[in-house]
């Protein structure tokens, strides 16, 4: 497939050519589509930014259309980490005649990338755009699970228009659905109405509230790890952090949390995509959003230069079994410990046949927490939910 058709060269002005050769930054390392070139070749890229300049459905939040260029000029000046991976920017894929023209454009190349093993980063645009990642895999009839931090659920009142709050209620009605579970990072219960939160716990999802999260921040770990793809909303961070969001608030994540989080997903081998979306420059203050998101990024590039390539599995001599007996289940509770890394994961008993159809989603990322809680003669929460699934 020929996606260079969907996307613009980038303009020489975001380069730093007066860079002191000796200690090149990022903007001198990675390979560019700029203008008077010729489109990256993707064989042996390892992750590829993708600016999206698409915003006619980011409600009340028009200008992040701009937003992917405004990040470059700050990511290019940040030094690269010691990392190995080969990274490339492909421009920005251009608005289309119609929207559905650029859902299109992103979805195609979002299905291309990751069908050749490249992570997308996705930035720019409204948070209607994950829609869009999502449909990628379903060209690939990829099963896969979905994070997204956002201060709400984006299911929208009026579902038959599909926009940045609505999105998701478009993901959930798909059909054939390629979504097996959702997990949002960061509500805030006064966004929320009830009837939401019914909703998500009826269709077995995760919902963390933000004072949950912040609490101890290393249990968003084991829920980003267990994504294919994450979307985060700019919005989910506090506006002292980041003002540029024309629907930004006093509460939500702080900068250096948010940068914790896309950590923790890219350093997952499960993770294969990820957007950022609704940073608008014109509500931006001495561009500090911009370098947060630069930031961010850049945590990316770090999380995913330090993978393991854990694949726990009972085969795998890399891996500590403990079988768990509980009362409510008579063949106990099975946890995975990486030698490597300490971090764990719960197989949950199913069927062969979903064995096989559910391959990346009976074996779930957990913390010693939920090792804790089955040793105290209780199912964890996150093991019951996924069985449910799976039954």
């Amino acid at each position: 497939m020929d996606i260079s058709i969907y996307f613009d060269p980038l303009s020489d002005d975001l380069f730093d050519e007066d860079g002191t050769v000796s200690r090149p930054r990022l903007g001198h390392q990675l390979l560019a589509y700029r203008e008077n070139t010729d489109f990256p070749e993707v064989t042996g890229v390892d992750i590829a930014i993708i600016g999206v300049n698409e915003d006619r459905a980011a409600v009340a939040n028009e200008g992040s259309a701009a937003a992917a260029d405004e990040v470059r000029k700050q990511l290019y000046r940040l030094y690269p980490g010691a990392w190995t991976s080969r990274i490339a920017d492909l421009g920005n894929i251009r608005q289309g005649f119609t929207i559905e023209d650029t859902y299109f454009a992103l979805s195609s190349t979002v299905a291309h990338l990751v069908g050749n093993k490249i992570l997308p980063v996705i930035i720019g645009g409204g948070q209607d755009l994950t829609y869009a990642m999502y449909k990628g895999y379903e060209q690939l009839e990829q099963i896969i699970n979905m994070a997204v931090v956002d201060p709400v659920f984006d299911l929208g009142e009026n579902q038959s228009e599909l926009n940045s709050q609505t999105y998701l209620s478009r993901i959930i009605m798909q059909k054939p659905n390629y979504l097996f579970n959702y997990t949002n990072l960061g509500y805030q219960t006064y966004f929320v109405d009830q009837t939401a939160l019914d909703l998500m716990r009826k269709l077995l999802f995760d919902s963390y509230r933000l004072g949950a999260l912040t609490a101890d921040m290393k249990e968003a770990e084991p829920l980003v790890r267990n994504a294919d793809m994450l979307s985060f909303d700019i919005g989910a961070i506090r506006a002292s952090d980041a003002p540029g969001n024309a629907n930004a608030g006093p509460n939500g994540f702080t900068g250096d949390q948010a940068c914790q989080i896309v950590r923790y997903a890219a350093m997952s081998d499960k993770l294969s995509s990820i957007g950022f979306f609704e940073y608008n420059p014109s509500f931006d203050r001495r561009g500090i959003t911009a370098q947060l998101l630069a930031q961010m990024v850049w945590y990316v590039f770090e999380g995913f230069n330090v993978r393991k390539k854990e694949y726990p599995s009972r085969t795998n001599d890399s891996f500590i079994f403990y079988t768990v007996p509980v009362s409510d289940f008579s063949d106990g509770v099975v946890f995975m410990k990486s030698r490597k890394s300490d971090r764990w994961w719960m197989e949950v008993i199913t069927g062969n046949d979903n064995k096989q159809k559910y391959a990346n989603h009976y074996i779930v990322p957990c913390s010693y927490r939920d090792y804790e809680t089955a040793c105290n003669n209780e199912i964890p929460d996150r093991w019951w939910q996924v069985y449910q699934k799976l039954m």
